[in-house]
């Protein structure tokens, strides 16, 4: 897992360590040491600790304008043992709101597993993102972590499923990846409220 960075081609348009709104300002990384772990393997040293032992992000880019941030995560998703959604929550979804942020795509490419406890973080997540005009979606999940989610009912507050499961995002800009993704969640509510 050591050798799995974060998706790097967007830096030359926004860095988190440099974006004073940012929950990461002014972090400083080591590219020798690497630190971070999940469980008893070594994680590249610029994977973002939020405080899970098991969860950790990137955030890739966030346009203010547009009120969205794109964050990637690498790990296990562990509810039921360290409240990650909380973690997630506390140290980085909580401060960028606050900055006007409302619509947050959560790229799952390396998440591996996950595992729920309840719904209630993410229904209250939910209530308060919605109330702001935005809504947070789980792209590019592996199907056993889907009927996680599922089994946890969080499909009633997370835009999740087959047409956000294939999405080819690092081969676009943010912007336009970011489109498509807010087109695909639109056009799977209009096709569900038929």
């Amino acid at each position: 897992m050591h050798d799995i960075e974060p998706f790097f081609g967007w830096r030359e348009l926004y860095i988190a360590s440099e974006d004073w709104n940012s929950p990461f300002y002014k972090r400083e990384y080591n590219e020798f040491l690497f630190e971070n772990k999940i469980y008893n393997y070594r994680i590249h040293p610029q994977w973002d600790q939020i405080g899970s032992s098991t969860l950790y992000a990137k955030i890739l880019f966030v346009d203010y304008d547009d009120k969205y941030a794109m964050i990637e995560f690498i790990g296990e998703w562990n509810d039921c043992l360290y409240n990650d959604i909380m973690y997630a929550r506390q140290n980085m979804i909580d401060h960028m709101a606050s900055k006007g942020v409302n619509k947050f795509v959560f790229f799952c490419d390396n998440v591996l597993n996950f595992h729920g406890s309840d719904d209630a973080y993410y229904e209250d997540l939910y209530e308060e993102i919605s109330e702001l005009g935005g809504w947070i979606a789980m792209v590019n999940i592996f199907q056993h972590v889907e009927d996680e989610l599922i089994k946890t009912r969080l499909q009633y507050f997370v835009n999740f499923g087959e047409h956000l499961s294939d999405v080819n995002w690092r081969s676009k800009k943010p912007q336009l990846a970011f489109k498509e993704i807010e087109f695909l969640i639109k056009s799977q509510v209009k096709r569900l409220s038929y």
